[in-house]
This record gives C-alpha cells, structure tokens and sequence, in this order.
C-alpha cells in the first residue's frame, strides 16, 4: 500500500478542510466592536420660567454614553450640567428631544415605570448623603434592602464585598460622624454599587477633598468602571480629574455643547470658550455677569435712574 492510499483511508469527504485563523491571520484592518450604548439624549432642549423670564437652559442636546466608559460632563457654572443630569435620572422632563436607556425610549414614563428604570442607576451625591444615625453597614445596605427580597446574611455579605471594592471593609461599624471626608465619598460610592447597576452618576464625586484623596476617588471610578462594565457619567469642575480618568470629555455653555471629544482632544481646542476654562482665565467669551442686560439700562427702565 503506497503512502497516498494511506491518506485515502483517513481521508472523510464530509469533513471540510479551512485553515485555522490566527493572529498573524486575522485582517488587520478589521473593524473594531463598536461600545454598547446604554444611554442617549437626543435633542433634548428645556426652558424654566414664563414669557419675558423664559431662559433656555439646554438646546439641541445629543450625547451617548457608552457601556464600560466614563464620560465627564463639564462647564461653569449655570451652564446645564446639573439640567443634564437631571434629565439623566429622571428628575426632569424635556420640552422637547427624547432620552433612551438600554435602547428603551423612557421619555414619556410615569413615576412607577421611571422606578424601575431607576434600578439600573446607580448614584453618588456631591456631599455623600449618608445617613448620619445609621451605620457604614446600615448606609450601605439600604438599597438591598429597599429593592431586593435578600436575607440579612447575604446582605451583610454584599456590604462587605462592596467595602472591599472601595478599600473600607472593617469600618462597618462606624457612623458617618467618624469618617474623613475621603472616607465618606468611598462609602457613597459602596452604596451606589450595592445594586450591581448598569450606570452610575457622580455628582462632583471629588468635591473637598484634598490631592490624595481625589486621586483614589479618581481610580476607584475607573477601576470600578472597567472591571463591572458600567456606564459612567461624572459632571466636575475638576479638570485635572476630567482629564485622568475620561473616555470622553462633554463641555457645555449656555445649554449647547461647544466641545466633545477625549481628554487628548480637549487640550488642543482651539474654541476660545474651551481655552478660556481649561486655562481658568476670568476674562474672555464666557462672562464673569450672568445678566445680559447692563446694569445703567435696567435701572433706567425701573427709573431709577
């Protein structure tokens, strides 16, 4: 028998032969997955007040944030980064433009279904707002117990297992009187996560704190992001911050966004509004008055003058 009829014996015809694709195989210029959006706002504009006294807060907003990323909302003050967030949570409704989570358009839900919307959220307060008679415990496993049917024994396991996230487990016992200020964003951020969420809203997370404690926030927000696959959205006036941990940097003035972009992008802007605040220069586009109207003009109007 030759080594050709050899082969034959083995050979099954119904089995196709295709070659292995590896590395060094693979198409180099193939596409990378797009990100997962979790949340869209899609011209989403809102107004407050009445008539002459009408302002218009947000304007044509459009964003997406992206599942396992975190994306900084910046601005100075009064220019809608708190409106945004609000419209993010749930707290606002937009005059017009729709809002979408998880692909689902929420913008016209009640309270019992933006309820169960909210379940997906995480959130952490500026301040921390942890309740001041309870324990770090008890903070933390509010949210279990409000929103799960978990026994004590679980529960008391997941606070644990969130506190080690944080670098706080053994403090369970302590009141939010006994704790630093660093500590107590570090607790915050514990109990945002108690619930797993998709997203989680930072509301100046890094607020008060000194250099060393803003910089452990900082990891915690990416380490946490990256490792739970959640969808991160900080707003911060802390632009060294901004810079160290966001995928992508939103700046608004006056409701619109002039700048989108990464950290990288931001810095060679040439938009004299985006020089002006990562410079922190009192003098140019963006003003130091919020009034529109000179002050001699309005007192003649009221005749005064």
């Amino acid at each position: 028998m030759t080594e050709a009829d050899k082969n034959l014996m083995y050979f099954n015809p119904d089995e196709e032969e295709s070659p292995k694709q590896t590395a060094a195989t693979a198409p180099k210029d193939a596409p990378e997955p797009k990100p997962e959006i979790m949340m869209e706002l899609r011209d989403v504009s809102k107004a407050f007040g009445e008539g002459d006294q009408r302002i218009m807060v947000l304007e044509g907003f459009n964003a997406t944030f992206e599942k396992g990323q975190v994306t900084s909302i910046m601005g100075g003050s009064g220019s809608g980064k708190s409106t945004v967030l609000k419209h993010m949570i749930g707290a606002y409704k937009p005059d017009s433009g729709k809002i979408f989570v998880d692909g689902e358009d929420i913008t016209g839900f009640n309270q019992k279904q933006m309820d169960t919307v909210r379940k997906k959220f995480g959130f952490m307060f500026q301040s921390g707002a942890l309740f001041q008679s309870m324990s770090v415990e008890e903070n933390v496993a509010l949210p279990l117990r409000e929103h799960t049917d978990l026994n004590e024994t679980t529960i008391k396991i997941m606070v644990k297992l969130k506190l080690e996230m944080v670098g706080l487990r053994g403090c369970e016992h302590l009141k939010p009187a006994q704790l630093s200020g660093g500590m107590i964003k570090r607790i915050a951020l514990a109990r945002a996560i108690a619930l797993d969420p998709k997203m989680v809203f930072y509301d100046e997370p890094s607020a008060g704190l000194d250099p060393i404690s803003i910089g452990v926030i900082d990891k915690l927000i990416v380490d946490l992001t990256k490792k739970m696959g959640i969808t991160a959205v900080v707003v911060t006036h802390e632009l060294p911050s901004a810079m160290r941990i966001s995928d992508k940097i939103i700046m608004l003035f006056k409701g619109k966004i002039v700048f989108e972009g990464s950290p990288e992008e931001i810095r060679t802007s040439d938009d004299p509004r985006v020089i002006q605040f990562i410079n922190g220069s009192p003098d140019g586009p963006i003003p130091f008055s919020k009034s529109q109207v000179d002050l001699g003009e309005e007192l003649k109007q009221m005749n005064f003058l």
